[in-house]
């Protein structure tokens, strides 16, 4: 907040930084790619040694740094990859490109990996994770199948609703409040078989980024966090093929150029197939998924760059041909980059997200179709001033189809007329500034202000309520209920129902104690216009999004964090703490018995409220060595409030609602008191290597019954207070071993086997726990409910 009153104090630190420089500066700019496929790499640091200062490659692959005139050696890193030094003579601006070629050390020399996933103790950039592919092919998951989405459970302020479930909970945050982006397009559903597996393929991803807090400017429209995937580029010098076959599915992912040098494809899919052995056992259900990953990347000239993307997924599960489910993403990206001068990066994206969801009931005679569909406009621009100051601007305009449902019958005698429920329309807009400065060198700060805009535009029908009251509480029974609409209006499309502004501050900052110890902290202020209607524990495919306008108000985040980092032993370990608190305004809830089913007025069993969550995050890593992992361990607490209204009475006193839980805090459904997870990965010999993870968390909010009356011969429970009970604890234990026979150096072909064992121990951990009544005993008895056991695996994985 204080960054908008105080902005005159920020231009003057930019002018004074701008007036500090003498105009006998030169400006070095360039791209660093990979030497074996020419794709370009993202964070190489590339650093001048004389004044220890330096920086790193944007997403792109582009850097750029402005010097004084004179001598410098000039070294180019990435661990994992050979150092590039290189001597320079600085009286000019000066274009360098570097190809970077992997280390190929022998295993008893190799004591360093790629640090990627450390974090950088003197940038302000805090309370983010980054992982790389080749940690996530060798975390143990279930059926053998490397997953980004699983991956992410074992980082610190991470949780998930239990096994086989949709989604990611990040800081006590819901499912819906993570904005995930592959190649800068929204992925609305984030898993294949509900929750089995994720919809990345390990193969085509180049970069992996989770952002906690401290988010920067560029990014908007969720409250919770931001998971960015970059796809990549292909290879542009020869064909190559990468692949692997699993217990349930298969990848394949072809690559190379079509221009040497210039244009290169990428192309990758998969598939599952356990569903094809269902029917030897006489079994006529299916339940698969496939996914195709594709990209164009065409270098024009030395200063553009285009690529063109695109993403496919289908799951289908149908139950003897009767219930049929099929849902899934698409999406497609165009970018062009272009470098304006050697100091000015800019990008601009057209981007096209599509979410379906289709449900046939054959036994019923009806086809219920409903998604959402949006159309992205970005352009960013990132301006090198020097390589103390670096300032990101843009724009984004984002407009929104969503429908809620369409029924139709499937054959003649079903009876079920044909029916549209009202498709809801918005446009989301935005320009954002972010300043990267070092102001000492002890002191750094980034800071910005993001202002969004939401139009939610007219419709066909809308609902009008007397008293502008869409839900009604009758005190006597002391419930909600929907209210009934008094009227109902045609705004037509090219009215607008609302709008909604916000002014979204951003600042974080580090300050480097020496070279080893930093203290950072950061303030984010977020908004979010899109709400997820599920009343779920775990988001389903079900589930309808529904943009903020007449009765649902955008939700608003104020994040604060503070942290302590440290690396140890020459970074041989490294410490990262962190404590937040987050506040949120206008988190919906549901009244109890809500329906959000083919619901075409969803504001009648909405009740606003807000939300917090705030605790302690813990993370020891061991970077170096033969045996590496982590130790994460978060402490927190997430709660929500949905107070009563007050209402005013005929007689003009004033009657308060109880709201939910008597309008005080109740626990949200992801709040996790404790969460611990512990991967290792030993690399025994040329050969072999193992991996273990250890994951406990504590169970899951819900709701028992806590007795039980007869009315009219029927036996009813009745619940206590919102989410009041828990399920049991969670853990388990995975472990898995790899093993790369030796290659044959007259052969390009490499492969590796991985045996996998998931929960070794056998853990029945509850998916839910549910109440009934023993038909012999008469008395009432908790089933649980588990999705699996042990579950050994084995892939095999192929590249050439």
């Amino acid at each position: 907040m204080q960054i908008v009153v105080k902005a005159p104090l920020m231009v003057m630190i930019l002018f004074s930084s701008l007036l500090t420089y003498s105009q006998q500066r030169y400006t070095i700019s360039g791209t660093v790619s990979e030497v074996v496929s020419n794709e370009t790499m993202i964070g190489v640091t590339v650093a001048i040694t004389e004044l220890k200062t330096g920086t790193t490659t944007n997403e792109y692959g582009f850097y750029s740094l402005t010097l004084p005139k004179g001598d410098y050696e000039l070294v180019v890193s990435y661990l994992g990859y050979t150092d590039i030094k290189q001597s320079l003579f600085l009286d000019s601006d000066k274009k360098l490109n570097f190809k970077m070629v992997e280390k190929a050390e022998a295993l008893e020399e190799v004591v360093v990996t790629e640090d990627i996933e450390r974090v950088d103790i003197r940038k302000p950039q805090m309370s983010v994770n980054a992982l790389k592919v080749q940690t996530i092919k060798k975390i143990p998951v279930v059926l053998g199948e490397a997953d980004v989405i699983k991956s992410l459970l074992l980082l610190p302020g991470v949780t998930s609703a239990g096994e086989a479930s949709s989604g990611f909970n990040v800081r006590g945050g819901a499912a819906d409040q993570n904005l995930i982006l592959l190649d800068e397009a929204t992925i609305f559903n984030s898993s294949h078989l509900f929750g089995f597996f994720s919809v990345f393929n390990p193969d085509a991803i180049k970069d992996i980024k989770l952002f906690k807090g401290g988010i920067p400017s560029r990014y908007g429209g969720r409250v919770s966090s931001v998971l960015e995937i970059f796809q990549r580029e292909g290879n542009s010098k020869e064909t190559k093929v990468t692949g692997g076959i699993g217990a349930v599915a298969s990848r394949l992912l072809v690559e190379g150029p079509i221009i040497k040098d210039k244009t290169a494809f990428l192309a990758g899919g998969r598939a599952s197939y356990a569903h094809l052995f269902l029917p030897l056992f006489d079994i006529n259900n299916k339940a698969y998924f496939y996914d195709v990953n594709t990209k164009i990347s065409h270098k024009v000239n030395e200063n553009n760059s285009i690529f063109l993307s695109g993403y496919f997924g289908r799951d289908l599960f149908s139950v003897n041909d009767s219930f049929v489910n099929v849902y899934g993403n698409a999406v497609g990206n165009f970018r062009w980059n272009h470098l304006f001068s050697d100091k000015l990066f800019s990008n601009l994206s057209l981007i096209y997200s599509d979410y379906f969801y289709g449900l046939e009931l054959d036994f019923v005679g009806f086809e219920w179709d409903s998604g959402i569909q949006n159309f992205n406009l970005k352009y960013d621009l990132k301006h090198y001033l020097n390589d103390k100051l670096q300032i990101n601007y843009g724009l984004n305009n984002i407009y929104y189809v969503f429908n809620p449902g369409k029924i139709k019958p499937n054959r003649e005698d079903s009876g079920i007329l044909e029916d549209q429920l009202t498709k809801k329309y918005a446009n989301e807009a935005a320009v954002y500034l972010d300043v990267e400065q070092k102001i000492t060198n002890n002191l750094s700060v980034n800071y910005g202000l993001r202002v969004s805009m939401f139009n939610r535009l007219g419709q066909d029908e809308l609902f009008v309520y007397e008293n502008d009251q869409p839900v009604l509480f009758e005190p006597f029974q002391l419930i909600y209920r929907e209210a009934t609409p008094i009227d109902t209006i045609n705004p037509g499309r090219s009215s607008n129902l609302s709008t909604f502004t916000n002014l979204e501050p951003r600042v974080s900052m580090a300050y480097t104690i020496n070279d080893n110890n930093s203290v950072k902290a950061s303030y984010t202020r977020l908004a979010q216009y899109l709400h997820l209607l599920s009343n779920t524990s775990s988001p389903t495919p079900l589930d309808v999004w529904t943009p903020s306008g007449p009765f649902i108000e955008p939700q608003l985040l104020d994040q604060y964090a503070l942290g302590y980092f440290r690396n140890i032993n020459n970074g041989e370990y490294s410490l990262e703490m962190e404590g937040f608190y987050k506040d949120i305004q206008n988190r919906i809830d549901y009244i109890d018995g809500a329906n959000l089913i083919a619901n075409d007025a969803i504001e009648q069993v909405i009740l606003n409220g807000k939300a917090r969550a705030y605790g302690l995050e813990f993370l020891l890593r061991k970077n170096e060595g033969r045996f590496q992992g982590w130790l994460a361990y978060t402490l927190s607490k997430s709660e929500q409030r949905t107070p009563g209204r007050e209402q005013i009475e005929d007689n003009g006193s004033p009657n308060l609602e109880p709201g939910i839980n008597f309008g005080e805090w109740y626990n949200t459904p992801f709040d996790k008191t404790h969460d611990i997870a512990l991967y290792g990965n030993y690399q025994l010999n040329e050969n072999w290597s193992f991996n273990s993870n250890f994951i406990f968390q504590t169970g899951q909010p819900t709701n028992y019954p806590l007795g039980q009356f007869e009315f009219q011969g029927l036996v009813i429970p009745f619940f206590g207070l919102r989410n009041q009970t828990r399920l049991p604890d969670y853990h388990r234990l995975d472990i898995a071993a790899t093993f790369q026979p030796k290659k044959n150096k007259n052969r390009n072909f490499q492969s590796e086997w991985v045996f996998s064992v998931y929960n070794v121990y056998n853990r029945m951990n509850a998916a839910s726990i549910n109440f009934r009544q023993n038909q012999d005993t008469g008395r009432n008895e908790a089933i649980r409910t588990s999705i699996f056991g042990i579950v050994p695996s084995l892939t095999y994985n192929f590249k050439f």
